[in-house]
C-alpha cells in the first residue's frame, strides 16, 4: 500500500498527539514485540514506538523491519521515535 505525501503529513499530524505505546530495547525486534505492535495496529491504525539509547539497531531500518513484518506503512521518525499506520477491517482513521 502506498500513501501520498499529504496522506503521510496528515497522518504526521495525527502522531504527534499520540502517546507512545511500546519502548524497544536492547533486545531488540522480537517475534513478541512484532506481534504486540501488530495487534496494536489493528486496534489503532496509528503506532508509535520509542527506540531507547540501549537499542543497538539503526532506527529507520528498526522502522522500515517493522513494517515489513506487521504489513504497516513506516510514516515517520523523530529522534528515537518511530510511527507506523495500517488501516484496520474497520478503519476509523480517515485519509485526505
Amino acid at each position: 500500500m502506498n500513501i501520498t505525501s499529504k496522506q503521510r503529513a496528515y497522518l504526521r499530524s495525527l502522531a504527534m498527539k499520540e502517546e507512545t505505546l511500546f519502548q524497544l530495547g536492547k533486545s531488540g525486534v522480537t517475534a513478541e514485540f512484532v506481534s504486540s505492535v501488530d495487534e496494536a495496529l489493528e486496534k489503532r491504525e496509528l503506532v508509535k514506538i520509542s527506540v531507547l539509547k540501549n537499542c543497538d539497531l539503526d532506527i529507520k531500518e528498526v522502522g522500515e523491519t517493522l513494517s515489513g513484518r506487521t504489513r504497516s506503512i513506516f510514516v515517520q521518525t523523530v529522534g528515537r521515535k518511530i510511527t507506523l499506520y495500517r488501516p484496520s477491517k474497520k478503519p476509523v482513521i480517515e485519509l485526505p
